[in-house]
């Protein structure tokens, strides 16, 4: 059942991407899986060939950009289920910087009125090295904290990387750790997911997969085994909106376990309501908790799956109705960002998942 998606995927590289991994289970079981492309193939902005190309493989570790957005959640609300914060209640009582209407419900619905994007690394700047921007994080997280409300608090929804930056702050207030521990401990240690998290150490890097060529970063070559996104690395690396790192098995695993009602993180309960229609005004798609519910660019036509994408090229959806966890990686911001049909790549890997969903009776895909 993998020709297909091998077929699906080699038509998309490298004119989408560089390199991809998808997979595809149906009741826990992986259904189909494939690999393309190479997990460095340029040195810089101008497209010259790399000499050394590794190919991708499907234990390959790619940056999962906003996908890191799913696991903040699930530690904010491993948090509630401990009665360590209100979902409703102002983030004033920890954040005192904070505007007063601001909930971590509203974090996580993008409607506590907060602005997409901020620069944090240009406002308050410094040589651009890893040892820098942890040097800088805690006052670059101070003003980022800072940060006006500038909409409507309830709505309508705007997409804010600063609010989920927030919302991974409020997680270390609350659960007394920084982010990357509370992640793994409360996430990837709790499902085995040895090779996922933030910061992935030097031992990883001949597995990862490059992203942008940055002239500003320390090089040579392109952005490889350091988060691509401009405020997470300038925060050191760690930030609740981008940074985790992982494979598609990983990736996986912590899906299903969403759509097993959260087994090992969660409560039933807490995933009920974080892939819940919370009524978000102003979204082209149903909004959860962290989660977009019915996207058609993440989802393709998956039309009741929830999930999230990245601007990597990353995207996890499931589909509990269906019985259906979709991971697809790429690096499409290698050597940069611009190119056309990702959107078009996970519509086509989820109408694939659709059709083997329907043709796979549920006595025939058992967990191994």
């Amino acid at each position: 059942m993998s020709d297909r998606l091998e077929a699906i995927l080699a038509d998309a590289v490298p004119r989408v991407c560089p390199a991809a991994v998808a997979l595809i289970a149906v009741d826990g079981s992986v259904v189909a899986s494939a690999a393309a492309g190479e997990l460095v193939r340029y040195t810089g902005a101008e497209g010259g060939l790399a000499a050394d190309r590794p190919p991708a493989r499907r234990d390959s570790i790619f940056d999962l950009a906003s996908v890191s957005k799913l696991f903040t959640t699930v530690v904010l609300l491993s948090l509630a289920e401990e009665g360590l914060l209100d979902l409703d209640e102002p983030v004033t009582g920890l954040i005192e910087a904070a505007d007063r209407s601001i909930t971590p419900r509203r974090l996580l619905t993008h409607t506590a009125g907060l602005p997409a994007g901020r620069r944090i690394g240009d406002e308050l700047p410094g040589p651009l090295t890893p040892a820098t921007a942890r040097r800088l994080a805690g006052a670059r997280m101070a003003a980022m904290l800072r940060t006006p409300v500038v909409h409507p608090a309830g709505g309508p929804y705007l997409y804010s990387d600063v609010g989920m930056v927030m919302a991974g702050r409020l997680a270390e207030l609350t659960g007394g750790a920084p982010l990357d521990v509370l992640v793994r401990d409360r996430v990837t240690n709790a499902l085995g997911l040895s090779a996922t998290g933030y910061r992935p150490p030097r031992v990883l890097l001949d597995r990862i997969a490059a992203t942008e060529f940055k002239a500003e970063r320390p090089g040579p070559g392109c952005v490889r085994g350091e988060v691509h996104d401009e405020t997470a690395y300038a925060l050191g690396g760690v930030a609740g909106h981008a940074g985790v790192f992982a494979p598609a098995a990983d990736l996986l695993a912590f899906g299903e376990a969403l759509r097993l009602g959260g087994a090992g993180v969660l409560r039933p309960s807490s995933v009920a309501e974080m892939t819940r229609d919370q009524g978000v005004e102003g979204a082209p798609f149903r909004h959860g908790l962290g989660v977009r519910i019915g996207d058609p660019g993440v989802a393709g036509p998956l039309a009741d799956a929830y999930g999230h994408s990245g601007f990597t090229g990353t995207s996890l959806v499931v589909d509990p109705a269906r019985r259906l966890t979709v991971v697809l990686l790429t690096n499409a911001v290698h050597p940069v960002r611009g190119r056309d049909g990702i959107r078009e790549l996970r519509g086509a890997v989820a109408a694939h998942a659709a059709r083997l969903a329907g043709r796979l009776p549920a006595s025939e895909a058992r967990p191994a």
